[in-house]
């Protein structure tokens, strides 16, 4: 295959642009530039983006039987299918594995990534996420990561990528070699991490180290500044030093590096598509993901081969690894997946109790001071719950809400947005004048290209004025960090993700039906206040059981 290839058809073969996932005609407009990027590009594989079972699987099917060679289908399938598969399960967020400590719940993950994964067409996870969020003001990794301690973190990622392996799928370390103790976003500009070698040898590598002795397939680039490796201020992924030096020769990976996307900040506005493209390649990777431009990218990729800039043996080994991947996927036989069978395999019912599952016994219970959240287990209550998200998820707090009212609980529910202004936190404060008991549920999450991850300053302040003056529990779906910004909230529940698993989890957990089991697999600020491995443990023998009904006159 290789010996038949012409040398921009090779180029193209490590080129992998971006594929929305969602409904299309074939004579969309968005649809044809896809099919030219397979008819006359030729390019050797997709990145899918969000949609649904059926329509990926249509979509990814007309494309591979249109295409020379099989197609290579990548997707960010972190904390499951379901992060870009509509109606696949969706797993709490990984940190809330980091929580239960459990390696049995990271294989489980790969597990159903993999197998909802394949039903659909996707070959290659872009997981798990290997960075230690050792920052607290990291705001694009912090629930992605399993947590801050190296050799815990390295369980974690090699039964993910077990779970992967053992079901079909090729398992990606990201983002090499380590992206957890940044306090810039990669999308918007260059993080800098001035650590010297000898803590990356004993923190960020380990990780990746037990992920390549897993087995892990794929390690992806991270666009991040390492002085200490790479000896000046460019990003690992156009970094020699990085790419070839440190991790071909000193971890001796084999497999295919990836770059992470290259239409972000931190490249290419300063490089530019094609020249942004030609330098990862020559700094050792072999797929070239998102460049701003597929045909700028393969032409400057041509050029440099054609000029002698880039090697044609070092093109040929980039190729043999892709078409070596393709061939052991057994691609080279079947490259289309059958819609018939995706309603039995995508979101079925036992990966969806395992998520359920997981998020029960990642609760994780920081404070409870005041015996709030001990109370509330006791008996019914009547609760004001005020809920608060970043962009994207206008549903949060709604299914907390239902459970506890379909259980007994009397709630007034209220929203407050990023962009809510003083009227709204007037009626918020009306809504918790008339209850004797307070939930504050927030989803902040890492959000691309947003720079930084908080709470609003007059949220802060509501919930710390609040827990003042009653009873209040702060429940976080998100980064487990904000307690800094209410510090001496008295009752702090951490339930990891926005996944609807996660709200029924903490409901349960306020009802009393549920233990709270999970324990820190990072440290909370201030320095030493909560370590790694604190979690205060409710059993159910400690749940008072309800009273029985009173008779009626």
């Amino acid at each position: 295959m290789l010996a038949g290839l012409s040398v921009r058809q090779k180029v193209a073969q490590l080129v992998m642009p971006r594929l929305p996932g969602s409904y299309s005609a074939l004579d969309d407009s968005a649809f044809l530039v896809a099919q030219r990027w397979v008819d006359s590009l030729e390019v050797g594989g997709i990145i899918i983006f969000a949609g649904s079972p059926f329509d990926i699987a249509a979509k990814l099917n007309v494309l591979q039987r249109r295409s020379r060679l099989p197609l290579l289908v990548s997707a960010d399938l972190e904390w499951g299918a379901g992060m870009r598969v509509v109606g696949a399960t969706t797993f709490p967020q990984i940190m809330a594995v980091g929580a239960t400590g459990d390696p049995r719940d990271a294989y489980t993950i790969g597990e159903a990534a993999a197998v909802e994964g394949r039903a659909v067409g996707i070959h290659v996870n872009f997981a798990p996420d290997a960075d230690l969020n050792n920052n607290p003001l990291n705001p694009i990794i912090n629930t992605r990561s399993f947590g801050e301690d190296p050799r815990a973190v390295s369980k974690l990622v090699q039964a993910y990528v077990r779970g992967l392996r053992d079901h079909g799928m090729l398992a990606t370390l990201k983002h090499f070699p380590g992206h957890g103790d940044t306090q810039a976003d990669s999308h918007i500009g260059l993080p800098v991490i001035t650590a010297g070698y000898a803590q990356l040898d004993t923190q960020e590598l380990v990780p990746f180290r037990a992920g390549i002795d897993a087995g892990a397939d794929v390690v992806m680039s991270a666009h991040i500044a390492f002085p200490a490796v790479t000896g000046d201020s460019g990003p690992a992924t156009l970094s020699a030093a990085a790419l070839t030096g440190l991790l071909r020769d000193s971890l001796r990976f084999h497999g295919v590096v990836v770059t992470d996307a290259l239409d972000m900040g931190a490249i290419v506005t300063k490089y530019g598509s094609g020249e942004a493209t030609v330098r990862a390649f020559l700094a050792g990777a072999d797929l070239l993901l998102i460049p701003a431009d597929p045909d700028s990218a393969v032409n400057a990729m041509t050029a440099a081969v054609a000029s002698g800039r880039a090697s044609r043996e070092r093109l040929d080994a980039s190729v043999r690894r892709v078409l070596e991947i393709k061939r052991r996927l057994g691609l080279l036989e079947h490259r289309t997946v059958p819609l018939d069978s995706i309603m039995r395999v995508v979101g079925a019912k036992r990966y969806q109790d395992a998520a359920n599952d997981l998020a029960v016994r990642a609760l994780t219970l920081v404070r409870d001071t005041a015996g709030t959240l001990r109370a509330l287990r006791a008996k019914r209550s009547r609760l004001a719950l005020i809920a608060y998200s970043d962009e994207g998820n206008a549903t949060v707090g709604f299914t907390l809400a239902d459970v506890l009212r379909r259980n007994g609980d009397t709630v007034d529910y209220f929203r407050l947005w990023p962009m809510s202004g003083p009227a709204s936190y007037d009626s918020a404060r009306s809504v918790l004048a008339r209850a004797p008991t307070v939930v504050f549920a927030s989803n902040v999450k890492p959000i691309s290209s947003r720079g930084n991850i908080a709470l609003p300053d007059s949220l802060a302040r509501l919930i710390t004025a609040t827990d003042s003056g009653k009873p209040t529990v702060m429940i976080t779906f998100g980064s487990p960090y904000l307690l800094n910004q209410a510090p001496t909230v008295k009752t702090y529940l951490l339930a990891w993700s926005g996944a609807r698993a996660c709200e029924r989890a903490a409901a349960r957990a306020l009802l009393g039906y549920s233990p709270i089991s999970g324990h820190l697999p990072i440290r909370l600020p201030p320095p030493s206040a909560y370590g790694v491995g604190f979690g205060i443990v409710i059993p159910d023998s400690t749940v008072p059981p309800l009273p029985p009904p009173v008779a009626q006159p």
